[in-house]
């Protein structure tokens, strides 16, 4: 088992499930390897993802990075980096890449013959407004795509950092192209900095959520991931805070443990809460038929049994009495208004 690693949620960098051969490390050398994080740029060859999901509420997302360096421990984007060839654990917060190329892909896929215009997603497998952005902005680049082409757009962020954009979010959530969901998991900042080390605090994102709605932005609440007898007791209070700081909409997901997170939650939870941890993984358990993970669509987002079923009334008796709608995080949008700018010599821009 691992040791807490001051700024990281993995305690540990096991290899990841398609690696042949497997390599222990003590944890002076996992930390002598793992001095910092490293970005390398990637070429794109596609940039927009489709998703049949019949539990997901988009179509079409865009991820600017791979892997994040927020470090939330329970996040479900972790197995993906399995396809790199690197861990789930502390290689998903430590070597990140960034695709340089986003928006010069995403125009050539939004004029392809036969695009059908349907909203996309910004930050769906991993933050758009990670810290990363401040310095690469790639998300910046494909909102002012976007925006060019008048191209409906839904954001999902942690980072404060969606602020910058204001100028550019203001400007077409006045068309209803845009909308921003705020994802809130806790206002406990010693939770916070164990389980999501590199994440504005709690109350931080609800400022942001106020900054938005005040700007004329429509926002929305993620409280996401509820952690059975960790963050479920805040449940009410988040909401309250949201609605107070101008959220329209509300969303919960129960905590998901697919594929390796389950071991890096588990190896966390026994660093961070050792009395608390048994109690925790049985209502996990009771929540998911027994198992630490159930994969049926229409159950994996929210559970089943006693205890989901209590945190579901708790939801909507809190999301009624405040005014929040109780439906998926994204927002009405306005596909009618898709248009591909002229390019640079084409004919039609004569005229």
């Amino acid at each position: 088992m691992g040791t807490a690693i001051k700024g990281r949620g993995s305690l540990s960098n096991h290899d990841s499930r398609y690696a042949v051969t497997r390599v222990e490390l003590d944890d002076e050398e996992i930390a002598s390897r793992l001095p910092g994080t490293e970005c390398r740029p990637e070429t794109a060859k596609s940039i927009i993802a489709r998703n049949q999901s019949p539990d997901i509420p988009f179509d079409q997302s865009i991820n600017p990075y791979r892997g994040c360096e927020h470090g939330c421990v329970y996040c479900y984007a972790r197995p993906s980096h399995a396809w790199l060839d690197l861990s789930p654990g502390l290689d998903f917060e430590t070597r990140l890449t960034y695709k340089h190329n986003a928006a010069e892909q995403l125009e050539r896929e939004l004029r392809a013959p036969g695009y059908k215009c349907q909203p996309i997603t910004l930050g769906a497998n991993t933050d758009p407004y990670q810290p990363l952005e401040k310095e690469h902005q790639i998300t910046r680049q494909l909102i002012e795509v976007l925006q060019r082409f008048r191209h409906p757009f839904n954001i999902i962020t942690k980072g404060s950092l969606v602020t910058r954009d204001l100028d550019l979010l203001a400007e077409m959530a006045d068309q209803k192209l845009c909308s921003v969901a705020i994802s809130v998991t806790t206002l406990n900042r010693d939770l916070k900095r164990a389980m999501e080390p590199r994440t504005p605090a709690g109350t931080s994102r609800l400022q942001t959520m106020q900054q938005l709605s005040e700007a004329g932005i429509p926002v929305s609440l993620l409280l996401a991931p509820v952690i059975p007898a960790l963050n479920d007791m805040e449940m009410e209070t988040i909401l309250e805070q949201a609605a107070a700081a101008g959220a329209r909409n509300a969303s919960y997901i129960l905590l998901r443990l697919p594929l390796e997170i389950r071991d890096l939650f588990q190896e966390w939870l026994q660093e961070h809460y050792p009395l608390r941890a048994d109690h925790v993984s049985s209502l996990i358990r009771q929540s998911r038929g027994g198992r630490d993970y159930d994969t049926r669509f229409g159950h994996r987002m929210r559970g089943t049994g006693t205890f989901a079923d209590v945190l579901d009334t708790r939801f909507k008796l809190a999301c009624k009495r405040l005014g929040l709608v109780q439906d998926r995080y994204q927002q009405t949008l306005d596909t009618t208004l898709f248009s591909p700018p002229p390019r640079h010599g084409d004919q039609f821009a004569l005229f």
